[in-house]
């Protein structure tokens, strides 16, 4: 039913239209008690093999949704109804910003793919502290914070805008991201080469233990697809060496190889993000866990379709894996059926936990 309401009214309307429509339909159903129970029930059962520790944390399971989608954390419950296990919200800026002009998201709907030039549009980091700081949420779940560089803010002035969202937003985080990855803010991918990361992740790590003394609040980096692998490497040797909590892979990238779609839309600018980046994605995956094993948490994302794709990024290395793009084409069954279909395979291996599984494909090859 969702895939025919697609093609004939999603399809037909402009993505990003299209996208605030079905984020207001989320979110509505979140605020109905007898809806969001009804939903949940439907959509979010909870498998108990699938319970999953990880950055100090736990959650119900290792899938959640990958930020882009609710940039300024107005529909955390909404998510979490549709079987999300963790929810990472902006990408938040230090300034509030409009993003890039518009039309800005297009769809390639022959490869199940998006690009986008969003350009981090949001509300910025006060009002994104403000309404997390207010929230009482109707259910439990992991909320995760993903920051970015004001795109006004000159590339020499990056640190101090981090900080800044740092210190409004890390009391409310139950782990902090920082994002260098997107392709979309001019300047910020310079931002992971090891001698600009560095400062980078230790004034953030600063500003978050100077802000939460209570609790240890996990750091993580997002990095793109598009390094080199020398380049991931010295990315994941420089988060071992600072102690960092882990490592997002990947990002959205710029190329365009191997697209079977046609047209114009192929060459708009931004990051392409769903099924054709999966192979890349995972390669980075499995060369960061070859590179630092179990010292540090890796998150995999990026062409995560179904429950085989989420079971690829466990055994090579992710002890949570996120979605977004493929949540787009495959609706609100998407995390139930990725749920599902992991407890099948992990019931089905011989990995007797889910714990057990992370890594065992590339442990294998290196045994």
């Amino acid at each position: 039913m969702y895939k025919l309401f697609f093609n004939l009214v999603f399809k037909r309307m402009d993505p990003e239209k299209a996208h605030y429509l079905a984020f207001r339909w989320i979110r509505l159903a979140a605020r109905t008690p007898v809806l969001r129970t009804f939903v949940a029930a439907a959509l979010a059962p909870r498998y108990k093999e699938l319970r999953t520790e990880a950055l100090g944390l736990r959650m119900h399971g290792p899938f959640g949704l990958a930020a882009g989608f609710d940039k300024n954390a107005i529909a955390i419950d909404g998510m979490t109804m549709l079987g999300f296990d963790h929810i990472e919200i902006g990408t938040v800026t230090g300034e509030p910003q409009p993003g890039n002009p518009k039309k800005r998201l297009f769809r390639l709907v022959q490869d199940r793919a998006l690009i986008n030039r969003m350009g981090f549009n949001n509300e910025g980091s006060l009002a994104v502290a403000a309404r997390l700081a207010s929230r009482n949420p109707v259910f439990r779940t992991t909320v995760g914070v993903n920051i970015g560089k004001t795109k006004v803010v000159p590339e020499e002035e990056a640190v101090g805008d981090y900080v800044k969202s740092t210190e409004r937003l890390a009391a409310f985080a139950d782990y902090l991201v920082v994002n260098v990855s997107s392709p979309n803010t001019p300047g910020l991918r310079n931002l992971q080469a090891t001698e600009a990361l560095r400062p980078l992740l230790t004034a953030v790590r600063e500003a978050a233990d100077r802000t939460v003394r209570a609790r240890h609040v996990p750091l993580l980096v997002k990095i793109a697809p598009d390094l080199a692998d020398e380049d991931v490497d010295a990315v994941a040797d420089l988060a071992v060496e600072l102690g960092l909590d882990g490592i997002i892979a990947t990002n959205t990238t710029i190329s365009r190889a191997g697209l079977r779609t046609r047209g114009d839309v192929v060459n708009e600018t931004g990051g392409l993000s769903g099924a054709p980046l999966k192979e890349r994605s995972l390669e980075v995956l499995r060369r960061l866990y070859a590179r630092v094993g179990d010292k540090i948490t890796l998150v995999g994302v990026g062409g995560v379709e179904n429950a085989e794709d989420a079971w690829q990024r466990i055994l090579a290395g992710a002890t949570l894996v996120q979605g977004y793009s493929a949540f787009i084409y495959e609706g609100p069954f998407y995390a139930r059926a990725i749920h599902k279909g992991l407890a099948a395979r992990l019931n089905n291996s011989p990995h007797a936990t889910l714990a057990d599984a992370v890594g065992a494909d590339v442990k294998k090859v290196s045994a």
